[in-house]
């Protein structure tokens, strides 16, 4: 025991840069899931709509946006399984280990396997596996700062900086890969992203110490045999829907974004009501309700980069660069490029500002007011035909799409870690997560409403509803600090 509590605190002191050692080993695993995960989903819609003489499959181009959507906010449901196996079962550093091993053989089948039969393998495989590594990666890092650590921020700011390394070089690699070879090699790459990823995390695997071994709410034997009928009357439940009929191609986005707000309230009303959860910890998780609405709300605009950006970058701009024409999927790569370039001033910002940055809820304000000032910048391009989007303009908007992001989405992985209850960390992460399957669901069912014809009004009316919320926020933010009981 002594030992073990020994281990956990070198972990903690030694550091890099300021910062506990553990954070470059998390840095780097999340970076090459990231690599591997946004390089397969900026083909996806292509994949899925392209003609089979382009290499594609031939669906309706409304269907495939809506399910790129769904399948983000179906990655993110997952991660309530992935909260609850490290909770009860695994702890967060295996569970995250072996979601990787899941994510990798998923894109093995994304590459290998043809049709739909390697889509539908592929993508729940990497859903299931997305599920198990993202809550863990964040909550573990949330366990070297203890709570009110100055930081704490600027950690998880570098933290982001590795998600947006591989959310840049992803997009790189498979969209040239995609175009000179083929979507299937595209794929394979995603494969190896994922399988680098996890050979630094098992060399470096010491530096996290005994960080997220220990398993905090072990699960009994008596609850083995009902928790295996649950599971098997999930899968047979779910078995039954997609055979009759309920749940389609054409409505899984708004299937997804139910099934998703339905499980987050059942999960907020596990929280306020546990024994397990203390009055100063209820205090939190009430706080921390507007801020998961928002979070959903700002996902909402800034997932379409994958849906109505993806086909506005095919159809609408512009990707001639000095006479050579660059492929239409490094859309997914521009907004990451700023981020790299501004996380470093971002989390420098944070640390030196400590105690006197602005409140967690006045950031989440302002990002969500940014990232619907975003879209109204796409206003005045509108009523031009053709590839008439010049590049250049796109990647400044993409600057403000950035700058939203690192005010709001580094800050709410650092404040959920904050806020959660000590019995619930891993799942408290997952419910953190579901606001961004929400917002990326819905970013799938909102794409079905694009129309080249009318972008004045598509990204005016938007833009304009997510800024409302945005000063709503604003308004209540001392209310939600009141609640937040000492988490700035």
């Amino acid at each position: 025991m002594v030992e073990a509590a020994t281990s956990q605190e070198s972990a903690r002191t030694r550091t890099l840069f300021g910062h506990p050692i553990g954070l470059a080993n998390l840095f780097g695993v999340e970076l090459w899931e990231r690599f591997s995960f946004y390089g397969m989903v900026t083909i996806l819609g292509y994949y899925l709509y392209y003609s089979a003489t382009d290499g594609g499959m031939g669906l309706a181009k409304d269907t495939a946006v809506g399910i790129v959507g769904a399948y983000g906010g179906l990655v993110y449901l997952s991660t309530v399984l992935g909260g609850w196996i490290a909770d009860r079962l695994l702890g967060m550093e295996r569970t995250l280990f072996w979601g990787g091993i899941v994510v990798m053989i998923g894109h093995i089948a994304l590459a290998v396997l043809p049709g739909l039969v390697g889509v539908g393998a592929g993508l729940l495989l990497v859903a299931f596996g997305s599920g198990g590594l993202k809550a863990n990666a964040s909550s573990l890092l949330g366990t070297l700062y203890t709570k009110g650590d100055a930081r704490a921020h600027g950690g998880f700011t570098l933290f982001y900086l590795g998600i947006n390394l591989g959310a840049f070089t992803g997009p790189l690699l498979t969209g040239l890969l995609q175009t000179h070879l083929g979507f299937h090699y595209g794929f394979g790459a995603a494969a190896i992203g994922m399988a680098l990823g996890l050979t630094q995390y098992v060399v470096f695997r010491r530096n996290l110490g005994t960080h997220g071994r220990e398993v905090p709410n072990p699960i009994s034997r008596d609850a083995v045999g009902p928790l295996v009928a649950v599971l098997a009357g999930a899968v047979a439940l779910v078995v039954v829907v997609c055979v009759i009929g309920l749940v389609t191609l054409d409505n899984l986005p708004e299937v997804t974004t139910g099934l998703i707000v339905a499980t987050s309230a059942g999960y907020f009303a596990v929280l306020l009501t546990s024994a397990k959860v203390t009055p100063l910890e209820r205090s939190r998780v009430r706080a921390f309700l507007p801020l998961f609405v928002a979070n959903a709300v700002f996902w909402s605009l800034f997932k379409q980069i994958f849906t109505v950006l993806a086909v506005y970058s095919d159809e609408r701009m512009n990707w001639n660069i000095f006479g050579w024409t660059a492929p239409s999927s490094w859309i997914g790569a521009v907004e990451p490029t700023w981020v790299i370039l501004l996380s470093p001033v971002f989390a420098i910002l944070w640390t030196r500002l400590g105690q006197r940055a602005p409140s967690t809820p006045r950031k989440f304000a302002l990002g969500v007011i940014g990232m619907g000032v975003a879209f109204w910048l796409f206003v005045p391009m509108s009523g031009t035909e053709g590839h008439a989007v010049p590049v250049l303009l796109v990647l400044a908007i993409m600057a403000v799409f950035a700058i939203s992001e690192l005010l709001l989405s580094p800050i709410g992985l650092a404040v959920t870690t904050q806020l959660a209850p000590e019995a619930f960390r891993a799942q408290m992460m997952a419910l953190y997560f579901f606001s961004i399957g929400i917002g990326t669901s819905m970013s799938g069912t909102l794409a079905r409403f694009y129309d080249p014809g009318h972008e004045f009004a598509y990204f005016g009316i938007t833009g304009t509803v997510v800024v409302c919320v945005g000063l709503i926020v604003a308004a209540i933010a001392p209310w939600i600090s009141r609640f937040m009981a000492g988490v700035h």
